[in-house]
């Protein structure tokens, strides 16, 4: 069912980017100012590339601010593992022994 929902998703956007990159083949010619670079493309490939390059940095971004959230989550979860060993060894002194003699003597009459 997901797989047919992808598809379903996936195939319009990817039928719209073919027809982009068939409607602009113009070139179009690229340069970097304080040097001599120089680069001719298909006006579609510059913009999908531009898109793509794009998309790569705000998924680092994403991906870099998410570190901190997750180093968090991590060192949480190892305090609550220490203190779920902690409560399991005071419940551990504190449990009544187990040879079926009680504690403390009888009270006195």
């Amino acid at each position: 069912m997901m797989r047919v929902i992808r598809l379903l998703i996936t195939l319009p956007i990817l039928l719209v980017l073919v027809l982009f990159a068939l409607s602009n083949r113009a070139p179009v010619r690229l340069s970097l100012w304080p040097t001599d670079f120089d680069l001719t493309l298909p006006l579609a490939l510059a913009i999908l590339g531009a898109a793509a390059l794009a998309f790569l940095a705000g998924g680092l971004l994403v991906w870099v601010s998410v570190l901190t959230q997750r180093r968090r989550a991590r060192r949480a979860e190892d305090t609550v593992r220490l203190l779920e060993d902690q409560v399991r060894d005071l419940k551990a002194r504190l449990a009544p022994p187990l040879s079926g003699h009680q504690a403390l003597p009888p009270p006195a009459a």
